[in-house]
């Protein structure tokens, strides 16, 4: 069953479930839980009354369109050069499925946890992000850079000089608008921009709290991956002599965390 429109407003972990607790007034409860809540994993985390480690750091992604006389332009993926202090991949050139070509995405700071618009400002979230001493550092560690996104953004011809290093016979009218999305970037309390996948576990939960790319490529192993989690799990409960622990565990699949 999918449940639409319902958020979470809750969660409580007892010796033999979960339960969900919603703000329309729903109430769900599960032996096991599987949150891949992107945006709002920590905040998922803390319901259960467990510190989670970091912080998600709201990224907004803005994308373009190519005009469709420019649909011919590329037959492949073009990406830049990456800065490997940044998990960003840079603004690069995509050939969609429908034979379009889009550009992007970019990664400026939003003001906002759903933030997907220029204008999407939100004082609480505003205040967490600056409020946290892990988000502060990668501002000031990265000044420059942040600095130079905002300025992409607000300007559109700075957004197509990037596109111009291997796309040079582009022009500004052929910059479509596109939807833009949202990156849930997680953020150590040290100000590190976490750039592995993370999981949070309990008895009775599994949070997928950062999925970077390539996510979407590797769903089907990750997937794999949640689901031998689970069972770890459900073979740790058959266990009478396990108590309940509100216990922080984090695992990555390529490395681990701390290195």
């Amino acid at each position: 069953e999918i449940i639409y429109n319902a958020e979470v407003s809750g969660l409580s972990e007892h010796k033999n479930g979960v339960v969900i607790r919603t703000r329309q007034g729903g109430e769900y409860e599960a032996s096991t839980l599987i949150s891949c809540s992107g945006l709002m994993a920590d905040r998922l985390v803390k319901m259960l009354g467990l510190e989670p480690g970091f912080i998600i750091c709201p990224f907004r992604g803005e994308y373009f369109r190519l005009a469709p006389e420019h649909n011919q332009i590329v037959n492949h993926l073009i990406y830049p050069i990456p800065d490997p202090a940044m998990p960003f991949l840079g603004v690069h050139l995509t050939r969609m499925i429908d034979g379009s070509v889009t550009v992007g995405p970019n990664a400026v700071l939003a003001f906002k946890r759903e933030g997907y618009h220029k204008r999407d400002f939100s004082f609480s979230d505003t205040l967490e992000i600056l409020g946290s001493s892990g988000i502060r550092r990668v501002l000031q560690n990265h000044l420059r850079s942040g600095l130079g996104e905002m300025k992409n953004s607000l300007c559109k011809s700075g957004y197509l000089r990037l596109v111009q290093k291997y796309c040079p016979r582009l022009s500004l009218s052929d910059l479509q608008p596109w939807p833009a999305g949202v990156r849930a970037q997680a953020v150590s309390p040290d100000g590190k921009l976490i750039d592995d996948f993370l999981f949070v576990t309990t008895p009775r939960t599994i949070h997928t709290c950062n999925a970077p790319s390539p996510a979407a490529t590797s769903a089907i192993p990750i997937g794999a991956h949640i689901v031998s989690k689970v069972q770890t799990l459900l073979a740790s409960q058959s266990n009478p002599g396990r108590t309940l622990r509100a216990a922080r565990s984090v695992d990555a699949l390529h490395a681990a965390f701390n290195q």
